[in-house]
C-alpha cells in the first residue's frame, strides 16, 4: 500500500484537513502523520517522510531542492493549497517529482469574510463590543451604509467575482481593475487603478501575489485613495507596503483597514498593524469553514487517487517532468 506523509501540524490536522479527508486517506494509503504541534523544519520533515511516495503537504510547508534530493521514493508533492510559491517546482522536475496545488474553494467563505468586516469596519460593531466587554462607555458614532458606496476590487477573478455579485446584490457600485477584460454591467465599471482608488470608499485587494504586485498598494497608492475610505486585503501580505498603510491610518487619510492576511509567518497580519485601533484584523481566517477546508482535502486525497490509478487529475503542475510517476504506471515523456 502506498505511504503517505501529511505535514499538517497536529494541531492544524483537524481544522485544516478534517476528519472526512483523514479517513478517505487512510482507504487508499498507509498514512502518517506530523507529530508535532508546529511546522517541522527541514531536517524533521527529511526524517519523517523517508521511504513515503507521496506528501501531503499544509500550507506553510516549504519545498527546497534540498527535500526533493533526500526523499529517493517520493513520487509526490501534493499542496493542500492553491499558493505554491515556496515550492521549487523546477527542482522537484529536475527530481522527477510530481507538484500538484489545489483549486480555490473558498471563494464564498472568503467572500463572506470581507463583507462581514467592510460592515464591521463602516458600522463600529467590534469596537462597541469590545467597549460593553472592558466596561468602558460604547459612545455612539455615524456609521455608513454600504448601499450606493462604491466598492474597488483589485483582481477580479474567482473571489473577486464572487465577492463583485455580494457587493451589486448590497446595492454598491462596482469598479475593478484585473488585466483580463470585464463585461460591463449595471453598476460595474473595469477601470484602470488610479481611477478605482480615487473614487472608491470600499479598497479590497485580492489581486495574485507575484513580482508585478509586490508592494502593489505603496506610499502613492494610499495617498491616491479617497480621503476617508477604507482598505481591506484578503489577498496576500507581499502585496502591501506595511509602513504606508500604518501611515495612511495614522494621518488619518484612511478610516480604517481590514486584514486578514499579513507578512507575519504563516501569513499572518503584523503585529505593528494588528495592534491599530483602526485595524480589524483575523489571523487568516477568511477561508476557514468546514466547506472550504474539506473542498481542497478531500481534492489532494481524489488527486492521490487518481494518480495511483495511472491518472493525471486536475491541479498537476510540472507531469511532463515527473519521470518517478513511472513507479505508479504512468507513461512519462520527460528526462529520468
Amino acid at each position: 500500500m502506498t505511504t503517505v506523509f501529511v505535514s499538517h501540524p497536529s494541531d492544524k490536522l483537524e481544522q485544516y484537513f478534517g476528519a472526512k479527508a483523514t479517513q478517505a486517506l487512510r482507504s487508499i494509503a498507509q498514512v502518517h502523520f506530523n507529530p508535532q504541534a508546529r511546522d517541522l523544519s527541514l531536517d524533521e520533515l527529511v526524517a519523517a517522510a523517508q521511504g513515503c511516495e507521496a506528501l501531503i503537504a499544509y500550507r506553510a510547508t516549504p519545498a527546497p531542492e534540498a527535500l526533493f534530493r533526500a526523499l529517493p521514493e517520493l513520487v509526490a508533492f501534493i499542496r493542500c493549497a492553491v499558493d505554491i510559491r515556496s515550492v521549487d517546482v523546477t527542482a522537484a522536475s529536475a527530481h522527477g517529482v510530481l507538484v500538484t496545488q489545489a483549486s480555490p474553494g473558498f471563494a464564498a467563505a472568503v467572500s463572506e469574510w470581507i463583507v462581514a468586516a467592510m460592515i464591521d469596519l463602516a458600522r463600529g460593531i467590534s469596537r462597541y463590543a469590545d467597549a460593553y466587554h472592558h466596561g468602558a462607555p460604547a459612545v455612539p458614532a455615524m456609521g455608513r451604509e454600504l448601499r450606493g458606496a462604491t466598492l474597488g476590487i483589485i483582481g477580479f477573478g474567482h473571489i473577486g467575482r464572487y465577492l463583485g455579485d455580494l457587493a451589486l446584490a448590497f446595492g454598491m457600485k462596482l469598479l475593478v481593475t484585473t488585466p483580463q477584460p470585464v463585461e460591463t454591467r449595471e453598476r460595474l465599471r473595469q477601470v484602470g487603478l488610479p481611477e478605482l482608488l480615487a473614487d472608491s470608499d470600499f479598497v479590497v485587494c485580492l489581486a495574485p501575489a507575484n513580482a508585478q504586485t509586490e508592494n502593489l498598494l505603496d506610499t502613492r497608492a494610499f495617498t491616491a485613495m479617497k480621503p476617508g475610505a477604507f482598505f481591506v486585503n484578503a489577498s496576500r501580505g507581499e502585496l502591501i507596503d506595511e509602513a504606508a498603510l500604518l501611515h495612511a491610518l495614522e494621518s488619518g487619510h484612511l478610516a480604517g483597514c481590514a486584514l486578514d492576511v499579513g507578512r507575519a509567518p504563516d501569513q499572518m497580519p503584523s503585529p505593528a498593524l494588528a495592534r491599530h485601533p483602526h485595524v480589524l484584523a483575523a489571523p487568516h481566517v477568511g477561508g476557514l469553514t468546514p466547506e472550504a477546508i474539506e473542498h481542497q482535502a478531500l481534492e489532494t486525497v481524489e488527486q492521490l487517487r487518481r494518480l495511483l490509478a495511472g491518472e493525471l487529475p486536475p491541479g498537476v503542475v510540472n507531469a511532463a517532468h515527473a519521470s518517478r510517476l513511472k513507479r505508479w504506471g504512468h507513461t512519462v515523456t520527460g528526462p529520468g
